[in-house]
């Protein structure tokens, strides 16, 4: 989303133009302690627009957050910035339009009571329907309540609604996920050690009030930061002093990880990775019919996953969007544009977005039926579709042949493989789709060198320009050394000046490659892998077996003229933990009549 020329169906025209501000003079800001369940104080702060008469009722933007609603801000900042500076453009935008604007910190976090085991738990859940009565029980509210966020808070919003409250009107979750285990956790059954690491040390240090880590994660902010804003009838700091130590209580995803690796083991609090999805809990959010608008990105994690697979599996009114953006939309990740410094939509133009479609809801006939816009990476176009996939998609098979080649024929002779000894330095290094949860920007450099390391095979140029949209699926017949290992497979486009861009992946631990005919938890288009300990199984050394997956989801142009490559790893160093802990396999990839590797791609015909 990147030219300013494609707007033919781009979702933040089709949402609306930006309207003249109700409010011009900016917002106050107060904060109070809202009493939930089992007298847990839920810390929010409020922001209402100046100038809102006393007899005049508005409706309310909720976003639940675990990290910090208010921040106490340092000498000098806090002379000039208020305590809301870091959730820029949010509280100016939405109170001009006319909302009153409301962040809490959920329980266990910032300056609300109680502790937390799991994130998004059940008890966090029903706190939002306390809040909401908190909310339309305020002499400024007319009794309308939506919620908005972006990753945590995205998924806080979406949760919001299995609370089935009549003042909830819409929901729009931001960069969420669907699927805990395969979208963050273990893609693959792979563990994303690096974030679940990170994360999780920041998510104590912010529920201890200590802003140090924002030192090595965000310098800009912990030069603000002082720590969490207390509410302000909390002279004394006794209430906070209080919470923090309940806090010294909570429990953090990294430990519950790290001697995990099946979506059945379970967890502290006796739940697993399915009790915290969003599918899991599908019909109840279904129940509540009320309309959303899920937006992501193609290159977040596997987050964009998560839009495709709550797109086909809910009937949920919705729009759901899909960009070139990295997480929360904070920086360009096109790799086709590499030196893009701007992002579109502005962040204030997004936010008049979202509050465009709470206006249809909230004041209109609301949204009918399913949309889903999508950008189409070097096309560079928007595309919109009621049905995914989009209708004239189909398969193509490419398979593996000899010098390294990418051809559409079945082989046809007897023999032919290839081997790769795993390369542990191998790496997409740290601005990659996963550390992008911490904020970060996506930049996938040097394909071209770091494929030296890497088992590659391409194809010839492309006689025409064909679109992918969709999913690719990789089926490798192959044998290890060792027991246990990793693919980490690349699908990257090649000009015709040799030059290498990155376009999406797949990463697959083969322990889980056992394909099920059973019915999965929800509809996808990959092959279905349970990775439940039962259904795993060690590879057997000098053994051809089967190993198909599927690559996170994209849509891009292949321009006449450019070949398209796979770049095969056995690891990604900065990233995903090593497997096997130890020893160095050897993979040998099988390309022949008997075991015949290849990738299927989503091609979509031209009209």
């Amino acid at each position: 989303m990147t030219d300013p020329k494609a707007i033919e169906n781009n979702p933040f025209k089709e949402l609306g133009e930006i309207p003249e501000k109700k409010y011009a003079d900016g917002y106050i800001v107060d904060s109070t302690y809202i009493t939930v369940r089992e007298g847990v104080k839920i810390a929010a702060t409020i922001c209402l627009p100046k100038g809102l008469s006393i007899d005049t009722k508005i409706p309310t933007v909720l976003t639940q957050t675990r990290y910090w609603r208010a921040m106490e801000l340092r000498i000098p900042f806090r002379w000039v910035l208020d305590s809301m500076v870091p959730n820029t453009p949010n509280p100016e935008v939405i109170t001009s339009r006319g909302y009153a604007l409301i962040y809490t910190d959920v329980r266990g976090t910032g300056a609300s009571d109680g502790t937390r085991v799991v994130p998004f738990s059940e008890e966090e859940i029903m706190d939002g329907s306390d809040v909401i009565d908190w909310i339309i029980s305020q002499p400024w509210s007319d009794g309308n309540v939506v919620s908005k966020g972006i990753s945590y808070t995205g998924t806080t919003a979406e949760l919001f609604a299995k609370n089935n409250h009549s003042a909830i009107k819409a929901v729009v979750p931001g960069h969420g996920f669907w699927d805990p285990y395969t979208d963050v956790a273990f893609p693959g059954g792979c563990f994303d050690h690096a974030f679940m690491q990170l994360w999780s040390f920041l998510g104590k240090n912010l529920d201890l009030n200590s802003p140090k880590v924002f030192r090595q994660l965000m310098p800009g902010v912990w030069l603000l930061a002082k720590g969490v804003k207390p509410v302000k009838s909390d002279n004394d700091l006794k209430l906070l002093q209080d919470a923090i130590k309940q806090h010294k209580s909570n429990k953090y995803v990294y430990e519950h990880t790290l001697t995990r690796d099946f979506r059945d083991d379970k967890l502290p609090d006796g739940t697993v990775f399915d009790d915290l999805s969003i599918f899991a809990r599908k019909e109840k959010i279904e129940s509540s019919n009320i309309p959303m608008l899920a937006w992501c990105s193609w290159l977040d994690s596997g987050y964009g996953d998560a839009i495709v697979n709550r797109f086909m599996n809910t009937s949920t009114s919705q729009i759901a969007i899909l960009g070139d953006w990295s997480h929360g939309a904070g920086y360009p990740a096109n790799q086709f544009f590499p030196n893009r410094t701007f992002v579109t939509p502005t962040p204030e133009d997004k936010v008049h977005a979202w509050i465009n479609f709470f206006d249809k809801c909230v004041y209109g006939d609301g949204i009918q039926g399913k949309t889903i816009y999508y950008y189409t990476l070097a096309e560079e176009k928007w595309k919109k579709s009621n049905v995914w996939p989009p209708k004239g998609h189909f398969y193509q098979k490419w398979y593996f042949s000899e010098n390294n080649s990418l051809i559409r024929e079945e082989p046809k002779e007897n023999t032919g493989s290839d081997d790769y000894k795993v390369n542990y330095r191998a790496t997409t290094g740290r601005n990659n789709r996963w550390w992008a949860l911490l904020g970060l920007p996506i930049t996938y450099y040097n394909r071209n060198k770091i494929d030296e390391k890497l088992l590659c095979y391409t194809s010839k140029p492309f006689e025409s320009d064909t679109v992918i949209t969709g999913q690719i699926i990789a089926c490798l017949y192959l044998s290890s050394t060792h027991k246990d290992g990793a693919i980490f497979a690349y699908f990257e486009d090649v000009d015709e000046s040799g030059n290498v861009t990155y376009i999406t992946d797949g990463e697959f631990r083969p322990l889980h490659r056992k394909i099920l005919t059973d019915e999965p938890p929800y509809k996808m288009l990959i092959p279905y892998h349970s990775y439940k300990k039962e259904d795993s199984a060690p590879l057997i050394p000098g053994e051809i077996t089967e190993v198909k997956f599927g690559f996170h989801v994209t849509s891009v142009l292949i321009k006449k003229g450019h070949k398209i490559k796979i770049a095969i790893a056995g690891a990604d160093k900065d990233t995903f933990i090593r497997y096997p802990a130890e020893g160095r396999p050897t993979i040998t990839i099988s390309r022949n009549k008997d075991f015949p590797s290849y990738i299927e791609l989503p091609i979509i015909k031209k009209e």
